[in-house]
């Protein structure tokens, strides 16, 4: 058994030496930014006081937020952790623990922070298809402006070793598996993780552990905006103001997002998403082959598929030698008989 089973991901946290470059894009991204304490904030409509956090320093990614329900809930992880609950002296207040996973992230834990009034910037109209036509005698006209961040949905994270990172944060906030994917049969490379939320629909992922090579570090964080006409608006923004576009339009397999990748100032990768899968607690976890990672059911392929961007470095070799290691398990399984 989990010692808590978290409520959701809250936000995270970055270093950067110029924050009004760093405001500049989150901006044009589609957060409401605001400092305060020395620190830059970004936050959704959702009525969180923030989502994203960047505070003076050299550029790297600091840590990664979760959401306790109660504060019961945090008093408790803390006591099992011998931590100390501590007041939080940033927007919305609350209480916060600050842990260590076993590659060296942060991992902060919140609960009882205060909640605004959510707001809804960007309509959600009907929608005429072929099989049903509500828009009747009215038109779709679009304004020119940055998407409209919701919330923050998941977080991506680069591990030295899958099983004991997977087994570090399901055993302290409850983690489901949704996918488990496999470079070969009963060879995992990681597994997209949602939050065990009971009967409540969870998103299909809220955090992805990744054994990959290369260097650690934050992959991407994720943001929900409000739909498609959405997210194809903030696309067009950030291109109009030659921000680094890194992948898409496209939709995923796994988690079935439509999804835009686009990098900050100091090359953190940024997620808007829309329209993904939902699940409860009893659905079960799935396995996945490595194709399927980072393919498309349409739109843009990645980058390296592309042509446009190399093999991070280590790639080549680290798959060379994953399948040497194949090769050799299966050598040594006993052959069947002929028929």
């Amino acid at each position: 058994m989990p010692i808590i089973k978290i409520e959701d991901i809250s936000h995270v946290r970055f270093a950067a030496p110029d924050l009004a470059a760093m405001q500049a894009f989150l901006d044009d991204f589609g957060m409401q930014t605001f400092e305060a304490g020395g620190r830059l904030y970004g936050k959704g409509s959702d009525g969180r006081p923030f989502v994203h956090v960047t505070e003076p320093g050299e550029a790297k990614f600091l840590a990664v937020g979760f959401r306790a329900e109660t504060v019961a809930d945090l008093e408790k992880l803390a006591a099992a952790e011998g931590v100390t609950v501590e007041d939080i002296l940033e927007p919305g207040g609350g209480k916060i623990i600050g842990l260590t996973d076993p590659d060296g992230y942060g991992v902060e834990v919140v609960a009882g922070q205060s909640k605004g009034e959510a707001s809804l910037p960007f309509a959600d109209p009907p929608r005429n298809t072929a099989a049903a036509k509500p828009r009747f005698r009215s038109t779709v006209r679009l304004d020119s402006a940055p998407a409209h961040v919701r919330r923050i949905g998941h977080a991506v994270l680069k591990v030295r070793d899958f099983r004991v990172s997977e087994k570090w944060y399901k055993d302290r906030f409850g983690f489901l598996t949704s996918d488990e994917v496999e470079a070969a049969k009963n060879v995992p490379l990681g597994a997209f993780m949602r939050c065990d939320r009971g009967d409540k629909p969870a998103d299909h992922h809220t955090l992805f552990l990744a054994q990959l090579p290369g260097p650690l570090g934050l992959l991407h964080a994720a943001f929900e905006v409000a739909n498609l006409d959405d997210l194809m608006l903030g696309h067009q923004h950030l291109k109009s103001k030659n921000h680094e576009a890194a992948w898409g339009v496209g939709r995923h397999i796994m988690g079935s997002q439509v999804f835009d990748y686009w990098k900050d100032p100091f090359g953190n990768e940024l997620e808007h998403w829309t329209d993904g899968d939902l699940f409860t607690a009893a659905d079960p976890p799935q396995k996945q082959p490595m194709s399927a990672l980072l393919a498309v059911q349409w739109g843009s392929p990645h980058p390296m598929f592309a042509g446009k961007m190399p093999p991070p470095p280590g790639l080549v070799a680290f798959f060379t030698a994953l399948n040497i290691r194949i090769k050799r398990l299966f050598s040594r399984q006993p052959k069947g008989n002929p028929a």
